[in-house]
């Protein structure tokens, strides 16, 4: 699977420098690229946001934003070509192209906006779970070591410093994005991590014989704290769940029915998965599932494997960090600039080709991966900022645009049966969306407060 694929079934990638792929692709091949592209950090999560809402309404929200999930797709399926759904001579290439088309070139603008905030952000988290990856494996180590009762602190800003120097670094690489490779083992990372702990999960419920947790979940100390919890779970299954969007599929037969397929085997998929991992980390641990499966420690042994799917996760995130954020760089990269600050310098590095930089990519560049880290290290609270992300992104991106863009597209009038249907599904969304991001905001506030209060 080429990097390109994965980038194409990767949450709201512009796929406006994609004209030329050759597209060969089925249904089968879009059903492995968008599950590929889905199954990432997020499910890490899951365990835990399940723990927060209780046995019948974390199974129910998984369902949910799967249809949410499903039926965004379907109208966006919809909006691939213009002005006819199937047969249409215009193929919108992009999500912002589909846009423009449909709803005008300020919506348009507005929605790469919140495109690049996407990539900002999945890179703060990024930061923040490879750091705590990193931390988990030296526990994990020293728990082996010195015993399950053992001071096992190791604190998460080197880790995150040394992510971001490394970054830095890796974002000067001329379009790493295309590398191949880079796509082949983040799919094979992702499917490996998410795995073990499906496994670990199962196993440690079938050795235990009892399935813990509640109907209501994990209790509160107040019905306010609890309230903030549910929706900041809300926030963390929404994260886990992006849009997606392929551009490689063979026309005949049209583009759309085969999306529509993939979409549908694909959330299948994805959702039992997300069951099983929610479902199995909550039977397991209860009242003290950790907010990261992999890194909370509930599981201490097998330790080796408990560091091989960190370091999985490590691996992963190093090279999901460049794939989303090589495609801002992009679009930076096109803006004008002066003459020296475009000249391009040679650096010559022992054992590898030589490295071709410039001013402007060079201070961009740097100045971004710094402002991820700093973020990151200000607030590293992984659940939180999970869930600050999934709000941010769930409603405007896969729901508002989806269902604008179908209104204005089927011209269908107001106050009719339809209308009113899609106006009620994107009320009923933004409602959750916006108690699900006040909530995680909340929660990240809360976590920075009790931080300072702890070092004081």
């Amino acid at each position: 699977m080429g990097v390109e694929d994965q980038l194409l079934s990767s949450p709201l990638v512009d796929l406006s420098q994609t004209s030329d792929i050759k597209r060969t692709g089925t249904t089968w091949t879009a059903v492995a690229h968008i599950i590929t592209g889905v199954i990432g950090s997020g499910v890490l999560s899951l365990a835990w946001s399940m723990a927060q809402l209780g046995w019948i309404a974390g199974p129910l929200l998984m369902f949910f934003f799967a249809a949410v999930t499903l039926t965004s797709t379907f109208l966006m399926c919809d909006c691939y070509r213009s002005p006819d759904p199937e047969h249409g001579p215009v193929r919108n290439r992009s999500f912002t192209e589909a846009v423009e088309i449909n709803l005008g070139e300020k919506s348009a603008w507005i929605g790469g906006l919140l495109m690049q905030i996407n990539f900002f952000g999945t890179g703060i988290a990024y930061v923040i779970t490879t750091a705590t990856c990193l931390s988990a494996i030296q526990k994990s180590n020293c728990y082996h070591k010195y015993g399950h009762d053992a001071p096992c602190e190791f604190g998460d800003t080197k880790p995150m410093l040394l992510f971001g120097l490394l970054q830095i670094f890796m974002s000067q690489i001329p379009n790493l994005h295309s590398m191949e490779w880079l796509s082949v083992i983040a799919a094979v990372m992702s499917i490996t991590y998410s795995s073990i702990g499906l496994g670990l999960g199962a196993a440690q419920v079938i050795g235990d014989g009892v399935i813990m947790g509640s109907i209501s979940g994990i209790e509160a100390s107040t019905s306010t704290d609890k309230f903030w919890l549910v929706f900041q779970a809300v926030g963390d299954i929404a994260f886990a769940y992006p849009f997606t969007m392929i551009d490689t599929l063979r026309s005949p037969p049209p583009e759309t029915g085969t999306m529509k397929r993939a979409s549908v085997i694909s959330v299948a998929v994805t959702t039992f998965f997300y069951l099983c991992c929610g479902g199995f980390g909550y039977a397991a641990f209860g009242d003290q599932t950790p907010g990261n499966i992999m890194t909370g420690f509930g599981f201490y042994e097998p330790y080796w494997l408990i560091d091989l799917a960190n370091a999985c996760i490590v691996v992963h995130l190093v090279g999901g960090y460049q794939m989303y954020s090589q495609t801002l760089f992009a679009m930076v990269d096109k803006e004008p600039s002066t003459t020296f600050l475009n000249k391009d310098f040679t650096l010559k590095l022992p054992m590898l080709q030589p490295l071709t930089l410039n001013v402007h990519r060079l201070c961009f560049r740097t100045a971004y991966v710094v402002a991820t880290t700093a973020i990151a290290v200000a607030f590293p609270y992984f659940n939180q900022v999970l869930g600050v992300l999934g709000a941010i992104n769930f409603w405007p991106m896969a729901i508002y645009f989806p269902v604008e863009m179908c209104l204005r597209r089927k011209r269908i009038g107001a106050w009719t049966s339809n209308w009113i249907l899609l106006r009620a599904f994107s009320a009923i969304c933004f409602a959750i969306n916006m108690l699900a991001l006040i909530a995680s905001i909340q929660g990240l506030v809360s976590a920075r407060f009790t931080s300072q209060l702890e070092t004081e």
